[in-house]
This record gives structure tokens, C-alpha cells and sequence, in this order.
């Protein structure tokens, strides 16, 4: 299974469903079973600097990508205690979804870049 696989966004995927069904179910599982394989994936062989605010702010560059293209937003508040701050805007804030994003998008794509990071937390 690849990890550095993008996902498509629910509307994406609606869209490819009326086009070929067999396809969109097939990626939408692998979605699934991703997300279920990085949610239980621990860092392996962390190490003891934090990463540079650069190296993070080129990935949130990348998750910011992704939210953009649903209206939503993210910026970089600070890192501290292996503890990722952000704070969502746009139509990430206040959305329902906006806590699945971050867990299944933003930190999801952080800690696989940065394993020494131990979470991302939205701070309003």
C-alpha cells in the first residue's frame, strides 16, 4: 500500500463514482485501510531534535493544499513538547469534519514526514 497517496475528497469521489463505480469503491477502501494503517503506525526510531519550523512549514504547505481545495485553511501557531499547534480557518472553522481533517489529513501527513512529532492540535 502506498503511503504518500493522495486522497480524494468526498466530492471527488462522488464525482468519480458516477463515472466508474468500481474504481471509486476500490478508492475509497484503500482510503480507509490507509488512514486505519497510519492512525496505528507509531514512529519508528523518533529522534531527539525537533524538526526545523521550515521542514514543517513546507508540510503544512502540503496539507494546506489539500484543505484548500474544500474552502478550508490551516497556519502554523508553534511547536512545542513534540506538540503541534495550528490553527484551521476558512471553512475549517467550525465545519463538523474540521476534526477529521486534522487527524486524518494534517497530522496524518505531518507525522509521517516528522515522526518525532507526538501530536497536531487545532488551537482557536
Amino acid at each position: 500500500m502506498k503511503l504518500d497517496a493522495p486522497f480524494y475528497t468526498e466530492e471527488e469521489l462522488d464525482a468519480l463514482y458516477e463515472e466508474n463505480p468500481v474504481e471509486a469503491m476500490r478508492i475509497s477502501r484503500e482510503q480507509h485501510l490507509l488512514r486505519a494503517q497510519l492512525a496505528r503506525a507509531l514512529p519508528a526510531g523518533t529522534a531527539a531534535q525537533p524538526p526545523a519550523r521550515g521542514e514543517i512549514e513546507s508540510t503544512l504547505a502540503e496539507a494546506r493544499r489539500i484543505l484548500l481545495r474544500d474552502g478550508g485553511d490551516l497556519e502554523f501557531v508553534g511547536l512545542a513538547d513534540a506538540v503541534l499547534r495550528v490553527r484551521l480557518k476558512g471553512a475549517c472553522a467550525g465545519c463538523p469534519r474540521a476534526a477529521l481533517d486534522l487527524r486524518y489529513v494534517v497530522e496524518a501527513l505531518v507525522r509521517r514526514r516528522h515522526p518525532q512529532i507526538a501530536k497536531v492540535e487545532n488551537v482557536y
